[in-house]
């Protein structure tokens, strides 16, 4: 009969998510990851199996959770375009708040491993098409209620605007000036004409 594991796994994960998401991959040592965990490294090996499927399983932890926050935020406002305007400010905001800016967790993976690495690159790709969905599907919201005009193209606008959330991301974690963002983020939000 197997041993009992003596710790809450999604808990254990979620310390590797967090540690994973502020330091990057190669940067996070097997030890930094038994410290945070709590956890030895023969229970991550048997749990997880070895620091790449760890971060695999804290990635795509992460991006069911952020796909699922990023739908509730776009249908809590009635408003298609004040749904996007709080979206994006709220992105904006938490990068001011936050005393270091971590960014997205998928899009650094983005960064650090995708161009070499085709597995991550796959995931990053299917999450960002995934928010696009998303996107979209808020987008032909606004088309049937009249808010948005009937000739957009709502795949194309939902594209444009992955692309906007990912620059901004990348952008927030540098801490630009703040009228920068403001004046970029009000011509990106006139697409929704």
């Amino acid at each position: 009969m197997g041993r009992i594991r003596e710790f809450d796994e999604e808990k254990v994960l979620d310390a590797a998510m967090e540690l994973f998401w502020e330091k990057g991959y190669e940067a996070t040592s097997l030890s930094d990851l038994t410290s945070r965990m709590g956890i030895q490294k023969p229970s991550i090996y048997s749990t997880f199996g070895d620091k790449k499927v760890l971060f695999e399983a804290a990635l795509r932890k992460y991006t069911m959770s952020r796909a699922s926050l990023v739908r509730t935020r776009l249908q809590s406002h009635p408003s298609v375009k004040e749904a996007f305007r709080a979206f994006f400010e709220g992105i904006v905001a938490e990068g001011y708040t936050e005393s270091h800016s971590r960014g997205c967790f998928c899009i650094n993976t983005m960064v650090e491993l995708a161009p070499h690495d085709e597995k991550f690159e796959v995931l990053t790709r299917e999450h960002q098409m995934y928010l696009a969905v998303i996107f979209q599907e808020t987008i032909e919201r606004g088309i049937q209620s009249g808010e948005l005009e009937s000739g957009i193209n709502a795949k194309a606008l939902s594209q444009a605007l992955i692309i906007a959330l990912i620059g901004l991301t990348v952008m927030m974690k540098s801490r630009p000036e703040r009228s920068f963002i403001n004046n970029s983020l009000e011509v990106t939000l006139t697409l929704l004409r």
